[in-house]
């Protein structure tokens, strides 16, 4: 038998209630209403990563079905079964039995839809119509435009917002209290930082730095995450701007060694951090536009190490241009 405190944490802390959904007002207040009125049409919830698409379904799901959810929900992750044969099997058997809940539709939910094969989305297309009296689909996606436009003309799009500094500390104060945590303002801005809206990577990345002990400190959070601190890259960025290349590439060594991040992290961090640099816009822009075209080499497949030290060199050189 699982103990609770065996459990994940992104499943222990999940709101379990629309009511406890953090950072999706609008969408939370459509939800109830659905609920009331036991009445919804078929839905895409989409937005980035971790900020409440899945939560939102299972809690609407919870709601409506109560102890009867099993009968009534069922959940698939596109990306693990992205095939047509799903389709026609399992999202098929299940859309073709009847209800067991008096009175309301059976959902099913599609996690990651924008990962399914157009030959299965039109395939879903055939059995969203075939079975609209007695079952509703919710699509999750990451970019809804990669769901075909006949699926996105039969559900009603709700978009979902990266959460703000002020929605990701509520959830850390609510695990901190649940889990009698140590957590310094320090380590607080720093897990707001690393997870950018993203409330799955911050519960992940706290349990991990909680397993060593109560006390979390900013380091931790930072080595946990393969995140620099922000003051270090930009110290980076300042020294290639300056035209010192030994020690802009001093702390490059820092961040891909000390840290273990990869080309792609570090020059997140560097989009991230280059607007914060005391320069002019015009030399902003001539660093975002050297951190586009780098990314896209390394993306391509070039070596991520003479890429970034040619940033640096190419930003080094910036003002003799």
């Amino acid at each position: 038998m699982v103990s609770i405190e065996d459990i994940a944490w992104t499943e222990k802390y999940r709101p379990s209630k629309i009511d406890d959904i953090i950072g999706q007002g609008a969408i939370a207040q459509r939800l109830k209403a659905f609920v009331k009125t036991k009445s919804f049409p078929n839905m895409i919830f989409a937005g980035p990563a971790g900020v409440g698409k899945t939560t939102s379904a299972i809690a609407l799901a919870k709601e409506l079905y109560g102890d009867k959810i099993n009968e009534a929900f069922l959940e698939l992750n596109s990306s693990d079964a992205r095939g047509i044969d799903v389709i026609r099997g399992r999202v098929k058997e299940f859309a073709r039995t009847l209800p067991l809940t008096s009175g309301l539709v059976k959902i099913i939910f599609l996690d990651e839809a924008d990962a399914l094969t157009p030959e299965a989305q039109h395939a879903l297309r055939r059995t969203m119509e075939k079975y609209s009296a007695t079952t509703r689909f919710i699509f999750s996606a990451n970019y809804a435009s990669k769901i075909i436009e006949p699926i996105q003309s039969r559900c009603v799009v709700f978009r979902f917002k990266p959460l703000n500094e002020e929605e990701v500390r509520r959830l850390i104060s609510r695990i901190q209290k649940g889990e009698n945590l140590e957590i310094d303002e320090k380590a607080v801005e720093a897990l707001v930082y690393v997870s950018e809206g993203d409330l799955r990577k911050l519960v992940n990345v706290l349990q991990s730095a909680a397993a060593l002990g109560p006390k979390i400190s900013e380091r931790e959070i930072y080595d946990i995450a393969s995140r620099a601190r922000p003051k270090e890259v930009t110290a980076m960025l300042r020294y290639a701007l300056e035209g010192d290349f030994p020690k802009a590439r001093h702390e490059l060594d820092t961040l891909m060694l000390n840290y273990g991040m990869s080309g792609e992290d570090v020059l997140l961090q560097c989009y991230r951090e280059a607007l914060n640099l005391p320069v002019g816009d015009h030399t902003k822009l001539s660093i975002i536009k050297a951190i586009g075209e780098y990314n896209f080499r390394i993306v391509e497949g070039a070596n991520e190490r003479i890429q970034l030290e040619a940033m640096l060199a190419n930003l080094a050189l910036l003002d003799k241009k």
